[in-house]
């Protein structure tokens, strides 16, 4: 795959407190916990040295991809020349959360399995996180089975769950292992703040954890279909997006899930869409509601009218934090 793709090429998963973005390849070049705007874990989209954790074919390969219905779980399906596997991606959520619920306390997992369809399949996992934009090399340490491993550096802590043993050098981490069909490998990484917590998370059940992901996602999209206009199907899907891109606790819409792209390779207007801009508030607002989604209409509203405060409109600002915050202080990323 191009390592300058186009945006076009990634799958967007989410768990309404951040996304990632996860190639054609199996490549997932972005990811920011523990909420839209945090600094990256992965961030290969921007920078050879930003990070990324891919599971893809040894060899040749062709993809193709498909959210399962009515969410933002993302299944990619690889052809190589030995045969057929699948890659299932998915932020989780809290073990139950149905409808308006998802999202309120996501756990900040980020789930992956891979299954054999036919034949057999060599597949290659590399693991290299690169913190704060590229800036931090994590240092890794391995159990010693190989089946978890834990990067560490400065205020974050990733403990990452394998089905199948990794090598792991000082700062990144790599496998090879055959999927015959009918087999599968499950994948888990689980962030934490450094000190946030005590004792070490469990292993995550990641086909459980997949399968509430998919039926919360299909619970919110449920209640969301009083749309039966020209377009119902394209409707609906925007209507999963626009979710996707809420940070639920606040009720904040971020313009995307990126910083940093220009509209122009090469280009220099490289903003930060990872917060909520005005300019989008009407027609994000106008989407909502003829989306069949009121609720989400009214709470988006609110959050505007928190952000602004007591400020007159000549003193708004032109975007805000996903929970308000009016200093955003912009950095320079090398």
């Amino acid at each position: 795959m191009d390592r300058n793709p186009s945006i076009g090429n990634y799958g967007l998963v989410s768990d309404c407190q951040t996304a990632a973005l996860v190639g054609r390849d199996g490549s997932v070049d972005w990811y920011c916990p523990p909420r839209f705007d945090a600094p990256s874990v992965f961030a290969r989209l921007l920078d050879e040295r930003g990070g990324h954790w891919s599971i893809r074919p040894v060899g040749d390969f062709e993809s193709e991809r498909a959210y399962l219905e009515g969410g933002m779980v993302l299944r990619t399906e690889f052809r190589a020349d030995g045969g057929r596997v699948a890659l299932t991606d998915a932020l989780a959520l809290e073990e139950g959360a149905r409808g308006h619920a998802i999202g309120q306390r996501s756990p900040h997992v980020l789930l992956r399995r891979v299954e054999g369809l036919g034949g057999e399949v060599e597949l290659e996992v590399e693991f290299v996180p690169r913190l704060e934009y590229g800036l931090t090399e994590p240092l890794l340490r391995a159990s010693e089975d190989g089946t978890r491993i834990v990067a560490r550096a400065g205020p974050t802590e990733l403990h990452r769950f394998v089905g199948c043993p990794l090598k792991a050098a000082r700062t990144e981490a790599r496998a090879r292992f055959v999927l015959r069909a009918g087999e599968h490998v499950d994948f888990a990484l689980v962030y934490r703040r450094a000190g946030g917590e005590i004792g070490e998370p469990l292993a995550p059940q990641v086909g459980a954890a997949l399968d509430n992901a998919r039926e919360g996602w299909a619970s919110w999209s449920g209640m969301h279909r009083g749309y039966e206009g020209p377009y119902a199907r394209e409707v609906h899907r925007s209507a999963l997006v626009l979710q996707a891109l809420t940070y639920v606790p606040s009720g904040g819409i971020v313009a995307a899930p990126t910083t940093s792209l220009p509209a122009v390779l090469g280009g220099e207007d490289n903003w930060d869409y990872r917060y909520a801009w005005l300019r989008d508030l009407s027609l994000v607002l106008r989407a909502l509601w003829v989306a069949a989604c009121p609720d989400e209409a009214e709470w988006f509203f609110c959050w505007i009218d928190r952000a602004g405060g007591g400020c007159p409109s000549g003193q708004l600002q032109i975007m805000y934090g996903v929970e308000g915050e009016r200093d955003l202080t912009e950095h320079f990323l090398h």
